[in-house]
């Protein structure tokens, strides 16, 4: 300012000279103005953590990288890969198959990368104070005199620069000191430390956490009152206006106290699938060489994290979310009363005896300073007294690495609610080979009848009890809300305030982009956007379900019933009308053959219908072009869905490789990655220049495994499992004498895959009447996927004692099992069949998607409008191809999980021996891939592979 008001002064009072020597003297000022603040602006910039992605590339990258014991080449290959990847701020693919320790080398690579750039930014931080100390010490006086260039006096210009110079020398200390006491802090924990005092803050919590407790269970038996409904009134809305800083709204889920705010430092985000595989991953962490050194934070919801048992006891996610917000509303209104504020009228509000600022902050520090997984953390927070949901948030600024579900970075909300800043950072996404679908599911949205009248219902139930206490505002965003809801309900064919069991529909399937849907639906005139805002900030699904839990057992119904009814609520109150509609025999919405199930299902439905409707109304506001509206109308309006289909998963996944440093997507089949690339990657305007792609081969060697591409079986019947032939007495036939060979010859077992759950059923039942599954059973026994996912563990270990009892016993009848499976079924994914388990996986026919499916022909003309031709076939054709490969990958990849295991790969169907479908198998399989046109040079090889391997063996 003071250089500013300087420069206007001496323009101000400047002699009159010519037009030109003030234009001169004006260009001058705003030149010196411009190169001062660009000046600052580096300076100030140099070290922000948005800053680092430019930082110079480590040269040199490494020779050798810690492991925990010698690595195979392929995994030596795959760390330096990985390292430059991230060095260069590369969108990488890596593949690896399983086996072959893709885990431990994602680990090694990327932790070294990580511990080398944080002491290269050191060494450049050091270096540049350094450099900026002794420019000040040797600076000279400043001079009195004025610069021609500039028409400035020089000691103006000194003082700026050295007050620049100084600002950077603070900067500089500043971050060095943090770095320190971070330092210092995690070695004193990792050193125990804290021990000495973590048990004596435990004892004297204990009784206090206990008082609380019992105040919780005390404050939920007292009677409600109207003073107790204040909870579950939508707060004044008094503005629309998105740039508020700080809305009323939000309740205090993220306001965090201050003091345990840190800044982020470089880190990495690993997110994979599913709970199990994060909890393998930090497994693998544990036995790495950075377990010592490393800060590791792993995240997750409420569900998987909370300590509470009056909390957990809920049971639903939605319930735990809704219990467990209101319970940091009530700490934060609490803390608001203590400074000063008066407090209402009415019973005192439980908090939960977890959520404390001291236990929280000595939590934090110890997940920073040793790896655990969520089993560990949920110990911990029952020792400590403290919350493990938000102490893992609170620890992932200064965290150095942080294990999460795909969910809390794939989906911006949730992303945001948990704390997670991408920018600058590196994002490692494992078990890849699904992520557009997954990046599609996350973002679409489905509803059906039945949850759209009772959301109607609930909302207008809501309305009518508290409209005389609901400010005007509230109440016009609520009807807008209703009106949208009843146009959804009309689209579907229904009527609104009646039972949707009842209501029946023109079966059928129609599709709209989301334009026309909103005019079929007559909600056009309605803003969206403005709509969702309120929702958000209101939090009115969240109040509505307090509302719904709290009234429920006074019988909040799926609708309403008549008009005679609702004059009875105007007269009666809510609680007594909707008593007598649960007595009411007329009225009644479930069969009376089943009522114990029927009220299950009625209360899962009845927890908050609003955040489906929400979610649904999110997905509403996308373009116009990335996604379509599907109506699947059933035989009554409560089957019938709508459902929101997004074809454009780029839209979603373009803002996080922006923002990160580098993003790696690895799995252990990543092939075909040609669509992936244009439907993930190119649409999101990546360039090419930017990816990375690394492909390894098997640690198993070459004469492990044996991959046998069949086009005719036994008796000459070429293999063509065509929609059109595969249902053939002659094709059923052929491939039982294919499996009957197969079983002669393979010990153990044998795994087959068939395309489609349909399929196996027919093929299964005209074994059944031939003879051949008698044949089947007398050398192998077997075994069927089963159709309920609790029992695919039953299964799995009954076929695994079958097999081991076969090998014990050696009668020389039954020589091990059989597993019928689907392809895309409960045992295509994530289950090993190694060694023994899985010695032969056979695959019949190609597992192509439904292309009568309105969603994939959607899908196909959207990529056919957007997408570049290639090779001569349109992307939506490859995009078929693709799926069906990726899906046979997945299958095929089960048998081999180790150095030493062996198998060999049948595949069933002519089709297979086409060059353009071998080159999207995996390099490792495919490069060992033998075709034949005819059954017997293959089925010698198949028996010389297995008599070679029991050699060895004895």
């Amino acid at each position: 300012m003071l250089r500013s008001h300087k420069m206007f002064y001496t323009i101000k009072h400047a002699p009159l000279f010519s037009s030109s020597c003030l234009l001169a003297t004006v260009c001058d000022h705003l030149s010196f103005l411009a190169r001062l603040l660009k000046t600052r602006e580096l300076n100030r910039g140099r070290f922000n953590t948005s800053s680092l992605r430019h930082l110079g590339s480590m040269e040199n990258g490494r020779d050798s990288f810690p492991f925990p014991y010698k690595p195979y080449g392929i995994q030596e290959q795959f760390m330096k890969a990985l390292y430059g990847a991230l060095d260069q701020g590369k969108v990488g693919i890596f593949e690896s198959p399983t086996g072959t320790g893709k885990s431990l080398s994602l680990i090694c690579g990327a932790l070294s990368w990580l511990t080398d750039y944080e002491e290269k930014r050191r060494q450049e931080a050091a270096a540049l104070l350094q450099e900026e100390e002794a420019s000040l010490s040797t600076s000279a006086a400043p001079s009195s005199t004025t610069s021609l260039a500039s028409a400035e006096p020089d000691w103006i210009t000194d003082f700026v620069q050295k007050k620049a110079e100084r600002d950077l020398v603070s900067k500089l200390k500043e971050e060095e000191l943090k770095r320190k006491k971070r330092k210092e802090r995690l070695e004193m924990i990792r050193n125990n430390v804290h021990l000495k005092y973590a048990s004596k803050r435990k004892s004297c919590e204990d009784d206090e956490a206990f008082k609380l407790l019992q105040l919780s269970k005390e404050e939920e038996t007292e009677t409600p009152g109207d003073q107790e409904d204040e909870e579950l009134i939508v707060a004044e809305y008094e503005s629309d206006d998105e740039s508020k800083s700080k809305s009323r709204f939000f309740g205090g889920e993220d306001e965090d106290d201050e003091e345990l705010v840190e800044e982020h430092v470089t880190k990495i985000y690993y997110c994979s699938r599913t709970h199990s595989q994060l909890a393998q991953f930090v497994h693998e962490v544990q036995k790495s060489p950075f377990s010592k050194s490393i800060s590791l934070v792993p995240l997750g919801s409420r569900q998987n994290l909370c300590v509470n048992e009056e909390v957990r006891r809920l049971g639903s996610i939605q319930r735990i979310n809704d219990r467990c917000m209101e319970m940091q509303k009530n700490k934060n209104e609490k803390q608001h009363h203590e400074d000063g504020a008066k407090r209402k009228r009415g019973p005192a509000k439980s908090v939960c005896p977890y959520n404390k600022a001291v236990a929280l902050q000595q939590m934090r520090d110890e997940v920073l300073g040793t790896v655990q997984d969520i089993e560990q953390l949920l110990k911990l927070g029952k020792e400590s007294q403290a919350c493990p949901y938000y102490s893992t948030r609170l620890a992932v600024p200064p965290a150095q690495l942080v294990v999460l579900p795909y969910q809390m970075v794939l989906h911006e909300a949730t992303r945001r609610a948990a704390g997670v800043q991408l920018k600058g950072q590196v994002l490692i996404i494992d078990e890849a080979h699904n992520l557009s679908d997954t990046l599609s599911c996350i973002h679409s949205a489905e509803l059906n009848g039945a949850q759209l009248c009772r959301a109607q219902s609930q909302l207008t139930q809501y309305a009518d009890r508290y409209k005389s206490r609901l400010k005007a505002k509230n109440l016009m965003y609520i009807k807008q809300i209703l009106f949208v809801i009843e146009g959804l309900i009309r689209a579907l064919g229904g009527k609104v305030g009646q039972n949707p069991q009842s209501q029946t529909t023109q079966a059928g399937t129609e599709l709209y982009t989301i334009n026309n849907f909103l005019f079929k639906a007559q909600i056009d005139n309605i803003n969206l956007f403005k709509l969702q805002r309120y929702i958000e900030k209101s939090m009115i699904s969240r109040k509505l379900g307090g509302f719904v839990e709290k009234y429920s057992g006074s019988g909040v119904m799926l609708h309403v019933q008549s008009s005679s009814n609702k004059e009875n609520r105007r007269t009666e109150g809510l609680s007594r009308y909707l008593q007598a509609l649960k007595t009411n025999s007329t009225s009644a919405i479930v069969p009376t053959t089943d009522q114990q199930g029927a009220a299950e299902t009625d209360k899962v439905l009845s927890a908050s219908p609003m955040m489906q409707v929400e979610g649904f109304f999110l997905a509403l506001t996308n373009s116009n072009t990335d996604g379509r509206v599907v109506l699947q109308k059933q035989a009554t309006l409560s089957e019938s869905s709508v459902k929101f289909l997004l074809l454009n998963p780029a839209v979603h996944f373009a803002q996080v490789l922006k923002d990160c440093r580098a993003v790696i997507i690895a799995g252990g089949t990543m092939q075909p990655v040609s669509d992936f690339k244009q439907e993930l990657l190119f649409s999101a305007g990546v360039k090419e220049e930017r990816i990375a792609e690394f492909s390894c081969g098997h640690v198993i060697p070459p004469e492990n495994i044996l991959p046998l591409v069949l086009s005719a079986g036994p008796s000459g019947q070429e293999l063509d499992f065509t929609f059109q032939k595969r249902d053939s007495p002659r094709m059923m036939d052929e491939t039982g004498r294919i499996l009957s060979n197969i079983c002669n010859v393979v010990p153990g077992g044998v795994v087959c895959f068939f395309p489609s759950y349909e399929y196996s059923r027919r093929i299964i039942s005209h074994w059944e009447a031939s003879g051949v599954l008698d044949r089947l059973g007398s050398k192998k026994k077997i075994f069927q996927e089963p159709k309920k996912a609790n029992q695919v563990e039953q299964v799995l270990g009954e076929f695994s004692r079958c097999i081991q009892r076969c090998f014990v016993e050696s009668s020389g009848g039954v020589t091990g099992a059989i597993l019928f499976s689907v392809v895309g079924g409960k045992m295509s994914e994530g289950i090993n069949f190694s060694d023994d388990l899985g010695r032969c996986v056979v695959m019949v026919g190609m597992p192509y998607p439904n292309i009568k499916s309105p969603e994939l022909q959607e899908k196909m003309s959207y990529l056919d409008k957007h997408l570049l031709h290639s090779h001569g076939r349109s992307p939506g054709q490859a995009l078929v191809e693709n799926l069906c490969m990726k899906a046979v990958n997945q299958s095929i990849g089960r048998a081999i999980r180790h150095r030493g295991d062996y198998s060999s790969i049948v595949l069933c169907d002519r089709r297979y021996a086409r060059p353009a479908t071998l080159s999207k198998l995996p390099a490792w399989i495919r490069d060992r891939t033998s075709t034949h046109s005819s059954f017997g040079p293959a089925f010698a090889l198949l028996r010389k592979f297995f008599l070679e391997k029991k050699h060895k063996q004895e």
